[in-house]
């Protein structure tokens, strides 16, 4: 496994290639559904963002509240594809990648490769454990969203495997 020191910038991202593991360490963003409408919506109106999506890394994450000594409650990944009709806005706007599980789009994997990012898978059903690499955890923005307002995560050790590298190769065209 890679160790790799969050945020991605441009020259990280482009090194890693479809199947690597990796550990990450450092800051990175929740957001689901809602957080994402309310982004494009802000982008849209050429809002500012309540934070820089410059090489940041999204995680499709609700997490539930933490139980009693820990930051954050499970935090398991969402359906990736949900967040597709809202992804390019955020990439245009520097977002360096994504954690999710499953499949994107073909235009979503076009845009991923057209603007260096990369996307990356967390396993699903594993929220409780993938909770235990969270260091730290705050909300900071939207929230009135509640479990989809987005978080800021300090992560150690966060394991996901690249399943779109900068080039566009996708872990589930692989034979």
């Amino acid at each position: 496994m890679i160790k790799i020191e969050l945020p991605l910038d441009r020259k990280k991202r482009v090194s890693l290639k479809t199947g690597q593991r990796l550990l990450l360490y450092g800051k990175l963003y929740t957001a689901r559904d809602m957080a994402h409408k309310r982004l494009r919506e802000m982008i849209r109106k050429r809002s500012p963002l309540p934070i820089s999506l410059k090489g940041e890394i999204l995680y499709y994450c609700g997490p539930t509240p933490p139980p009693p000594g820990r930051p954050i409650g499970s935090c398991g990944p969402t359906t990736s594809s949900r967040m597709d009709p809202f992804t390019i806005p955020l990439l245009k706007k520097g977002l360096g990648g994504m954690i999710g599980k499953g499949r994107r789009s073909p235009d979503i994997r076009r845009a991923i490769k057209s603007h260096r990012g990369v996307y990356l898978i967390a396993t699903g059903g594993a929220g409780a454990l993938l909770s235990g690499k969270v260091k730290r955890a705050s909300i900071v923005a939207f929230r009135d969203l509640g479990p989809e307002a987005i978080y800021e995560l300090e992560v150690e050790g966060f394991p996901v495997i690249v399943a779109i590298d900068s080039r566009g190769r996708d872990i589930y065209d692989e034979k």
